[in-house]
């Protein structure tokens, strides 16, 4: 039983959550994330909360971490559940275990979500309001009144590209090639889409994340391939 579980079932224990409240901390960070998700997720066995004696689920700040490095894995690794369960039986049981390509988690994937405004964002990534935008304007980073890792993370790239004179009007063309990615995702899912039920739609938005990471793979490929063309 993983140690979250059993912390919440102690003599005692504070602090439970109830689903709601779980879903109010984390969709913040992880905006798909929905009831049916959190039950699909113990369905999988991937996260047990406590029950109370009238069977609601009950999360310890235990499960709320282990939910949220579940998450981050997804989103940030495109990891399918089967290889998150083994790392998670792995931690479980004292071991240090890597993601595939050597990659450990660190504390980034269990930390709060941050919320940057926009000076900001500006200050952390080093980059001048032109360039904020200009990625606006290029669909490259969407509007919004506040700004997340990764809006951060895609600024900072800019920065970097800005000086190779690559800017960010040369990278209109991502966004269509997103979203036809998108269009793909949402061809493949159309059998799950159809059925209402909860854990069809859990089903879906876990397949969704699996075949993006395949399309990632299939990309970062190609551009690999390519690479090495230039430098023969």
């Amino acid at each position: 039983m993983p140690a979250s579980s059993a912390q919440a079932r102690q003599p005692g224990a504070t602090s439970l959550l109830s689903i709601g409240q779980v879903l109010a901390r984390l969709t913040p960070e992880f905006p798909e994330l929905t009831p049916s998700k959190l039950r699909f997720l113990e369905e999988q066995k991937l996260v047990s909360p406590a029950r109370t004696e009238s069977g609601y689920r009950k999360f310890c700040a235990g499960d709320l971490d282990r939910l949220r490095l579940i998450l981050s894995m997804q989103r940030d690794h495109y990891l399918p559940l089967k290889v998150i369960r083994g790392y998670l039986v792995d931690l479980d049981n004292g071991l240090t275990p890597t993601l595939p390509g050597g990659v450990t988690p660190g504390p980034s994937m269990l930390s709060t979500v941050r919320r940057l405004s926009r000076d900001e964002l500006l200050r952390e990534a080093g980059a001048a309001a032109s360039l904020l935008h200009d990625a606006v304007s290029a669909s490259i980073i969407l509007p919004a009144d506040v700004y997340g890792d990764d809006a951060l993370g895609v600024l900072r790239a800019l920065v970097e590209l800005q000086r190779s004179g690559i800017e960010p009007r040369h990278l209109r063309g991502f966004r269509g090639a997103a979203e036809r990615e998108l269009g793909l995702i949402e061809s493949a899912l159309v059998p799950l889409a159809r059925r209402k039920d909860a854990s069809s739609r859990a089903k879906a938005a876990e397949m969704a994340v699996e075949i993006a990471g395949q399309l990632e793979v299939i990309r970062g490929s190609l551009i690999r391939s390519a690479l090495g063309r230039l430098t023969k």
